[in-house]
């Protein structure tokens, strides 16, 4: 009975290892590239500009007041039409990138905020340059206050990941359900599924957890 279940669970889980890595592989090449969105365009706010920051606010107000399902449609089936192919995972990558540098920029933004102005007036009277005040002063503040909620995004990210199966990226659930088709056990590959984005996601969740409790004793 033990070494039935053992090859079961060995036969259907194989496959979703495989669509595990293509997982951590989207989850981790949008990350990057959302908080690079997202700094910048919170960087681009601090100037000021009226017409930039309307754009950036438009753009914000666009990707998080929409479903990110459909705006992984719109790229990955709206380009063609404008004689752009792309690939599912690129289509996934690009989408959650941007969907996740609307959201960091706010992130990131009260992040900024929650600087005190004196600290930069303080750098420039010692002669910083702007950037090296920023470099030096503010953005290492920034970070360590924004990272406890990037990282709960990552987390949120990672488990997000399951709707570019929708379209044709191979990650777990899009190998989960190939499964499904073809064995009909829709139970016990979906548990597998689950217990997969579990053992991908608690380990993150408990780093964040520790960083969060360590941030409260640096306050």
């Amino acid at each position: 009975m033990l070494s039935e279940l053992l090859n079961k669970v060995f036969e259907l889980g194989t496959p979703l290892l495989f669509g595990a890595i293509t997982t951590v592989t989207i989850t981790l090449s949008s990350l990057v590239f959302a908080i690079i969105i997202g700094l910048l365009l919170a960087l681009i706010r601090l100037l000021k500009i009226k017409v930039v920051n309307a754009l950036i606010s438009t753009y914000v107000e666009i990707f998080r007041n929409t479903p990110v399902l459909a705006q992984l449609f719109i790229l990955y089936f709206g380009l063609p039409y404008m004689g752009i192919k792309i690939s599912p995972f690129l289509a996934a990558t690009i989408g959650l990138s941007l969907n996740g540098g609307a959201l960091l920029s706010e992130v990131f933004r009260a992040g900024l905020g929650a600087i005190h102005f004196g600290q930069r007036e303080s750098a420039l009277s010692v002669g910083m340059t702007p950037w090296m005040s920023l470099r030096y002063i503010i953005l290492p503040q920034t970070w360590r206050i924004t990272l406890p909620p990037i990282g709960n995004y990552a987390i949120a990210l990672l488990k997000d990941t399951a709707v570019v199966s929708a379209i044709a990226a191979p990650e777990i659930m899009f190998y989960a359900r190939n499964l499904v088709t073809r064995t009909f056990d829709t139970t016990f590959i979906y548990i597998l599924a689950a217990l997969l984005y579990f053992c991908l996601s608690f380990p993150l969740a408990r780093i964040v957890d520790r960083f969060e409790r360590n941030q409260k004793v640096w306050q």
